[in-house]
């Protein structure tokens, strides 16, 4: 059998909705990979700006699963990866333009590494300025904010492999075995924060994460245009939701005012807080079901609180409370 006939090693699984202005550079990037050891599923999550149709008339090699409503970014690579059958599984946000070399050095570094290296993250550079980095790995601070690592910082930098908290699901390759053994995401998260949830139940489990710098991958960000007040009603739910499942008893009692602190400091920041409350009470019903996840993710647990205590940044990644209230005054003096 020669490299060309041989079977997919990897499934790319690229969730979509109602995105069809990205499809041709997300496509056409696969198109060139230097890797060819893969097939491309893309999810839709029922589109109705003809989608489904443009990809099945001009790139006719994707697989498509066409799902008759919208079930968010965690409900559509699930059901990718419900269907894929090999080895690794690639996501990849459908406003990206992976690099020729982006697949191929992802799975040279996984070859090489040891089963608890679950994912691997990309090297995501900002499609409107690729000298800037977007995304080098997620990190979680004891605040409740997850950051993208290196944004707005100079390509050049994190150009080695190293470890990672987290990785963005916008352009990632995971393991399958690492997928069924966390169970893979969480579809109460609908969209964002669902990346960090998973990446920190692998780190419960005791796996870890790489970042490989040489794949690379241009990313437009919030490509999927969604409305700033759902943004913060999701962001708001799911901070909660993935603190309540996996923080343990004594590191929430720790780190008790600082998670108190992020919640208010997010609540003002948004200036959204109808949505911002609305999140809240959508997390108040779902809080059961967190609860026996929760119980399920402790008795897992593999690691220690100390080492998960380390996990954790000490900064909130933000611009303090205080200088944003010191701008509003001075806004405030100015007009007066």
């Amino acid at each position: 059998m020669t490299p060309a006939e041989s079977p997919p090693q990897v499934t790319v699984v690229i969730p979509n909705w109602n995105t069809m202005r990205w499809l041709a550079g997300c496509l056409d990037g696969l198109r060139a990979q230097t890797y060819r050891r893969f097939e491309t599923l893309l999810v839709d999550n029922g589109s109705t700006d003809g989608s489904v149709a443009f990809v099945r008339r001009h790139y006719p090699e994707v697989r498509v699963i066409a799902l008759p409503e919208n079930r968010g970014f965690a409900g559509a690579v699930n059901a990718g990866i419900r269907a894929a059958e090999t080895e690794y599984i690639a996501l990849l946000n459908v406003d990206t333009v992976p690099q020729p070399g982006w697949l191929a050095n992802l799975v040279r570094t996984m070859e090489t590494c040891p089963p608890e290296v679950g994912a691997l993250a990309s090297k995501m550079l900002s499609l409107d300025d690729p000298r800037r980095i977007d995304d080098a790995g997620d990190t979680l601070s004891w605040y409740g904010s997850a950051r993208k690592r290196g944004m707005g910082e100079a390509a050049t930098r994190y150009n080695r492999v190293e470890e990672v908290f987290s990785v963005c699901a916008g352009a990632a390759l995971y393991r399958r075995s690492f997928l069924e053994a966390t169970g893979g995401f969480d579809e109460g998260f609908t969209s964002y924060l669902e990346d960090v949830d998973l990446g920190l139940r692998g780190r419960l489990l005791g796996y870890r994460y790489l970042l490989v710098p040489d794949a690379e991958v241009h990313h437009a960000g919030q490509g999927a245009g969604t409305p700033r007040p759902r943004y913060v009603y999701w962001m708001t739910r799911n901070r909660l939701a993935l603190l309540t499942k996996n923080i343990p008893a004594p590191l929430l009692l720790k780190h008790g005012w600082h998670l108190l602190y992020g919640q208010i400091y997010f609540f003002l920041v948004y200036k959204h807080p109808l949505h911002s409350l609305r999140g809240m009470a959508a997390f108040g019903r779902q809080l059961p079901r967190l609860l026996r996840e929760r119980r399920a993710i402790q008795r897992r647990k593999a690691i220690s609180n100390r080492q998960l205590d380390a996990m954790l940044s000490r900064e909130l990644g933000e611009i303090p409370l205080r200088e944003i209230l010191k701008k509003n005054l001075q806004r405030i003096f100015q007009r007066t």
